[in-house]
């Protein structure tokens, strides 16, 4: 593997030179941050870049539970899916695997469906026909936004496998 050093450097590199604001919502603010720049990315959710002036896309959220448990080690790997209808559920993600940890303690945490309003984070599209069309109008707005590129999975309202998300931010 390559060292959490090497990470680092690389991304202290990527943004050298690049304003980062943290903490800072752009929609609260659109018109000053598109004045910024000629043309800007904009991952987040499609419909509320409009202010839901077609109403609301309906997402997929999640709810977490993090446990610490008294083991070296609960599973083998980062990242657990469970799709069985009697589990709960989705997934477990083992923290120390990201970063190969030894410690004597291990953290876990369980990934959970949850309902999603406005307000809450969103996760996942869903991908239904009443969804796809309005997405498609959305789009249709966003494609006129010639100084915008809409890309991920909120922007886009499609699911992404993380190697086709990275192919479609390197295509856009």
């Amino acid at each position: 593997g390559i060292p959490v050093n090497s990470y680092n450097e690389l991304i202290d590199k990527l943004l050298d030179g690049v304003e980062v604001r943290l903490n800072t919502d752009f929609l609260a603010d659109k018109d000053y941050y598109l004045s910024l720049a000629e043309k800007c990315v904009y991952t987040g959710t499609i419909d509320s870049y409009f202010n839901y002036a077609l109403g609301n896309l309906d997402y997929r959220s999640l709810r977490f539970e993090t446990e610490t448990l008294p083991m070296q080690e609960f599973q083998p790997v980062a990242v657990v899916n469970y799709n069985e209808r009697q589990i709960p559920f989705t997934r477990i993600i083992e923290h120390k695997h990201f970063e190969f940890g030894t410690q004597e303690k291990t953290v876990i945490t369980r990934e959970y469906p949850a309902n999603w309003e406005i307000g809450d984070e969103p996760y996942y599209p869903v991908n239904d026909e009443k969804n796809t069309a309005l997405f498609q109008k959305y789009k249709a707005l966003a494609d006129e936004k010639k100084n915008m590129i809409f890309g991920g999975r909120l922007a886009e309202y499609k699911y992404y496998d993380m190697d086709k998300v990275i192919a479609s931010a390197l295509d856009l």
